[in-house]
Parts: structure tokens; sequence; C-alpha cells
């Protein structure tokens, strides 16, 4: 069998260290804020992101067949717009520039859906 295999790191005595050191680096580059050397998944919901989730919270309580209930989507939509522009943009790690990403698809289906 090729280099590589469990055996192989074991005879060259790093027993397998040198692969988990490599995935342990990804993962820091992937989801470790620089400037704080903090792993950063998630925070505490800024702006944007409050407009967003108040707008969802709110659009249950108003009935879907009306204009209000029309007006918080678009309000909801434009919040989730901006975190996720803003997180593409000025996210501390990759892993948040994915997660605004994510977030602009949704934007786009919910867009869509509205203008159809």
């Amino acid at each position: 069998m090729a280099g590589g295999s469990v055996a192989d790191a074991r005879r060259d005595g790093d027993g397998g260290q040198a692969g988990r050191s490599r995935i342990s680096a990804a993962v820091d580059w992937f989801f470790r804020d620089p400037a704080t050397n903090r792993i950063t998944i998630a925070q505490f919901p800024n702006l944007p992101l409050g407009v967003f989730l108040v707008s969802v919270g709110v659009g249950w309580l108003i009935p879907a067949s009306s204009k209000a209930h029309d007006a918080v989507g678009v309000i909801g939509t434009a919040g989730l717009a901006w975190w996720a522009i803003d997180e593409m943009v000025r996210g501390v790690n990759p892993w948040r520039r994915v997660l605004g990403a994510i977030g602009s698809v949704f934007v786009v289906m919910r867009v869509l859906r509205i203008f159809t």
C-alpha cells in the first residue's frame, strides 16, 4: 500500500500525529478568530440578524394574507441580506463567511418567493 497508512505512520515514529496536526490546523484556520485567537462559531445576534429574527416571530403572529405580513417579510429579508453580506465581507473566519454565503442563498430564495 502507498504511504500515508496508519502502519506507515507508526513505522515512521509519529504515531499518526502528522495527519492529526493537519486536521487541527485546518480546523483552527476555519473556526479561529485571528484577532482573539478564540474559536468563533456563533455569537450573540447583532442588529441585522436581530431584525430578521424579530420579523420571523412577528410574521407568525400576523395573518399570512395581510399586507402587514408582506411588509414584515420584506423587512426580515432586508435584515437577513444585511447580515449575510456583512458576514461574507467582514466575517472573522472562513466559517462565518460560509454562514454569510448560506444566508445569501436564503435571501435569494425569499426574494424569489416574494416576487413570484
